[in-house]
């Protein structure tokens, strides 16, 4: 199994609305895109200072199917319309699990 995670920082710009659409976004892809057997999307729970914003966990059952999602075409979507617009920085792994 292959676990994707990435870790997002939002720009200063990106108002409570667009950071709560661009999650609901990402949320979405497990529906829309598919192939993974897990995904979660959660909000840092602001426990410490400069913690990054939004992290996303998704599980695929091997590197194909994250090959597959990692260039689906509504994957990228979600990225360039939801979020680069919003991104300040992000931080991914892959990693078998």
């Amino acid at each position: 199994m292959i676990r994707h995670v990435v870790v997002f920082t939002w720009s200063p710009n990106a108002d409570a609305d667009r950071r709560a659409a661009t999650v609901e976004a990402l949320r979405g892809l497990r529906q829309v895109v598919g192939g993974m057997t897990s995904l979660t999307v959660a909000d840092d729970a602001g426990l410490v200072d400069g913690n990054a914003d939004t992290v996303l966990i998704a599980d695929f059952p091997d590197v194909a199917a994250f090959s597959r999602y990692a260039q689906d075409p509504v994957h990228l979507a979600v990225i360039a319309e939801h979020v680069r617009p919003v991104l300040a920085s992000r931080s991914a792994v892959q990693y078998q699990v």
